[in-house]
This record gives C-alpha cells, structure tokens and sequence, in this order.
C-alpha cells in the first residue's frame, strides 16, 4: 500500500494494460506511476496513452526529453568527466553526429533520440469523422463566402478599396454575423496568407451543451493586407461575447495579429504554428471530432482542406501538398487551420474589459455625475516627489 511504480521502456512492454491496472491501485494511497520510454512506432498503448492525455482525455502529465534537451543539461559533458575526456563543443556535435549516424534508418534516429514515433503516416482525421461534422446547412444563406482581390481592386486606391470591401462585407457577411445568438460566447480563429493560398476567418460559436458551431467561414484571396484587416474588424467587433481571438502570426500574418494586439489587446493571440505547438494541441481539435463535439458548414471544399492534416513523422501536421477546390483554385488547408484556432481559442479562459454605460433616471443623472469626479493628474507623494 506504498511506494511510487516506474514502468521502464513501457512502450515494448507486451502487457502493458495489465502492468498498469495493478499499478494504478497504489494510486488511491497517494502513490505515482510513471512510464519512461522510448517509441516503439505510433500503434501501441504507450502512444495512445500520450495522445489520450493530451487530448485532455487522460490525467498524465507528459514530459518529453530529446537527446538534444540531454545536452543541454550536460550530459555529454558528464561522459567526458566519467571518462577522463576534455568536453569541447566540437566533440560534443561529432559524438551526436556518432549516434545519428550509426542508427538504421533516418526515422530509427528520429524515435531513439528525439521522441519521435516512427511508422505513423496518412490523414489524421478520418473523413467519416469530418462528414459526420459538415452538418451546419442554411438554404438561404452561403456559410462559406469568399473575396477574390482581381488586379483591377489591387490597383486601387486604399480609400476605394476599403469603400469596395466594406460594401461587399455588408452584403455578404453582415447577414451571417447578424443570426448569431447574441447569447452566447464567440471565438475567431484566423489562417493568414497573402496570394496563393487563402485566408480564411472561422467565427465559433459555444453552444450550452459546450458543442462548438462553426457556422460560418469567410475566405479572402489576393487581398491587400489594409483590406484583411479590415475584414477582422468587422467580424471581430461584431461576435456577440467575443471570448478570444487566436491568428496565425507566421511570416506576414504577424502584421495583422499585431495590428490585432494594438486593437484588442491581450484578447488576442499571435500563434506560432509549429510542430511543436501541433503535438500538444492536435489531439484535443482530433477528440472534438471523436467525440462529436464540433460542427461546421456543409462544404465539400471546407472538408477537403482538412486531409492536409497529415501525420508526418508521428506528429500531425500540414503537409506541403495543394489541393484543388470545386472551382479549381488551389488550397493548402487552409480553414482546417482557422477552424483549428477557434476550436482551442473557445477552450482557453479569456478576460475583456470593456466599459458599460449607466443612464440616468429621474432627472438625477447629472447631480449623481458632479459627486463621482475622476481625478485626473499628479499625485503627490512622501518626500515632496510628484
């Protein structure tokens, strides 16, 4: 009824669900299980239970330490002092060059030194999951509407241009924004690009049950960055209980999430995408999807762009690949990514500050405003200092 439990190499261990249901008893006296391993491929419990857990699914907590994070903290110098060697940077780089190269394979390397899982390729989210998430339908409405920049509006002047933008949003979005439920909390999520690729604005709505409703997607291509920003503005300045904000802050997006930030303050999230920040989050988007928690538009193009998830060795990521839309434009995953960002952005606390204005009644408003004056100015302090 004591001790804490270490489970070594547990993804090669052939019984590990019977190791650890015997284990966990110890934990109801307050005792700890641990599991330390290396991979052994993508497809076994060891990896499950690390995606489970951050999928939010499951209760461990996981800490990944790479042959490089070992360096860091001095390993190899600890070799050289056991050893009797001189530690020099140079002998530290040809020893890891030592190891990478004697390994079998690029992958091997990859999963003995840098927790990589080896052996996991193909789409991460099947397409039955994202069918049976593409139920939103309005007849009357198009949920994913979309701005071509043609070389006539690029050549405009900005005031033009912001005057075109602001009449196409006012016929084609505002009617969207309008038939959100002023009730409940919204997000935004946002994946940038410039030419080439799309951007895309995806609003999400929390609903009381805490599923989460895309209901709608805008898509701009070969627009001016003034024109995308003004585009934010609009949307974000009218989601009813606006609760968050995540934008794609690589390359040029980090103009606009910046502008963002200068708007909205810490409302607003600059998001690195990165491997590293699609391992710790990719499995929780993933489980909404398991667990039928998200729904978006009906749009054969929108269900499409999510098999550029793809996983890349053993972490899901976009893949470099483009598809084809119904209208034969080219599209890189594009709302896969904005409907990334809002799913987590409606998963995180967020704080606004806002100010509320109280009327007066009876005639009494304006004695009421003389006897609360805000003082404005220096104030003096101990000393004599101001």
């Amino acid at each position: 009824m004591q001790g804490n439990v270490t489970i070594d190499e547990a993804a090669f261990h052939e019984r590990l669900a019977e190791v650890l249901k015997a284990a966990l008893a110890l934990t109801m006296w307050g005792c700890k299980v641990r599991l330390i391993s290396t991979h052994n491929g993508a497809e076994n419990l060891f990896n499950e239970l690390i995606q489970q857990s951050r999928a939010g699914k499951k209760d461990y907590s996981i800490h990944t330490i790479t042959l490089a994070d070992a360096c860091k903290d001095g390993l190899y110098q600890r070799i050289c002092q056991v050893s009797g060697q001189v530690w020099s940077q140079e002998a530290e780089d040809a020893w890891v060059a030592g190891l990478l190269k004697a390994t079998a394979t690029e992958e091997d390397a990859l999963e003995e030194y840098f927790c990589v899982p080896k052996s996991g390729s193909g789409v991460y989210i099947p397409r039955s999951y994202r069918e049976r998430a593409a139920v939103l339908v309005d007849p009357e409405k198009n949920q994913v509407v979309r701005f071509n920049g043609t070389a006539e509006f690029n050549a405009l002047p900005e005031r033009l241009r912001e005057l075109e933008m602001k009449e196409w949003l006012e016929l084609n979005v505002q009617s969207l924004l309008d038939a959100l439920p002023r009730t409940k909390r919204h997000t935004l999520g946002e994946d940038f690009a410039r030419s080439g690729d799309l951007t895309v604005f995806a609003p999400c709505t929390v609903q009381p049950d805490t599923r989460r409703d895309i209901p709608f997607l805008v898509e701009l291509f070969n627009t001016p960055f003034k024109q995308q920003e003004q585009v934010l503005y609009f949307i974000a300045d009218r989601l009813p209980r606006r609760d968050g904000i995540k934008l794609d802050g690589r390359g040029n997006g980090e103009y606009l999430a910046e502008q963002a930030v200068y708007k909205y303050g810490a409302e607003v999230e600059k998001v690195m995408l990165s491997t590293a920040y699609y391992r710790e989050n990719m499995p929780r988007f993933k489980a909404a999807f398991e667990d039928d928690e998200l729904r978006m538009p009906k749009n054969e193009d929108v269900i499409n762009d999510f098999s550029s998830i793809q996983i890349i060795r053993g972490v899901p990521s976009i893949d470099d690949t483009r598809t084809k839309s119904a209208s034969g434009g080219q599209r890189h995953g594009d709302s896969a990514i904005a409907i990334f960002l809002a799913y987590l952005a409606s998963k995180e606390e967020c704080r606004r500050y806002e100010v509320h204005r109280i009327k007066a009644s009876n005639g009494q408003g304006d004695a009421s405003r003389r006897q609360m004056k805000l003082t404005r100015g220096f104030k003096a302090l101990p000393g004599g200092l101001l």
